[in-house]
């Protein structure tokens, strides 16, 4: 893969890209950088790239060891978590504090397959490529979040 194919092929996941760490980091700010900190990456490794026709797998797990450096990052400079998803405005569905919040508090695993799966738009085979993890790992994972979100917002609901 060359120069000019890497970047038409980086323009046409962007969004999905901008979207997963959005969905991911909960700041605009944090996301763009993480996007593009991922496609610098992605670029200084593309002779690493063993399989061209999973270029955008390959590029949403870089993206996605990028979140997992920011917030780890996070929590070395605010333990406590309350800055950890900052409140601003973006994708649709994601922005009901509560869903938010319940989402925010997932282990790392987990919300990394609720984040591809249904904020991402990420079939079951893409996301398990992306996360590295067998189907049945990540359909494993899956019933757990959902399981544990039903939990938390059961007990957040009014009644």
């Amino acid at each position: 893969m060359d120069h000019n194919e890497f970047a038409a092929r980086t323009q046409a996941v962007r969004k999905r890209l901008y979207r997963t760490a959005y969905l991911y980091l909960g700041s605009e700010a944090d996301a763009l950088e993480a996007v593009d900190e991922a496609i610098y990456q992605a670029l200084r490794s593309l002779k690493k790239l063993r399989e061209p026709d999973f270029f955008e797998t390959w590029l949403t797990r870089i993206l996605l060891n990028e979140c997992s450096r920011e917030l780890r990052r996070r929590k070395r400079f605010h333990p406590d978590g309350d800055a950890a998803m900052p409140e601003s405005a973006g994708p649709d569905a994601y922005d009901v504090l509560p869903l938010r919040e319940a989402v925010r508090r997932l282990p790392e695993e987990l919300r990394a397959v609720v984040v591809l799966r249904y904020f991402g738009g990420y079939t079951q085979a893409e996301a398990a490529r992306t996360l590295n993890v067998p189907q049945g790992t990540l359909a494993t994972r899956q019933r757990r979040a959902l399981q544990l979100l039903r939990l938390e917002l059961d007990e957040e609901v009014p009644q």
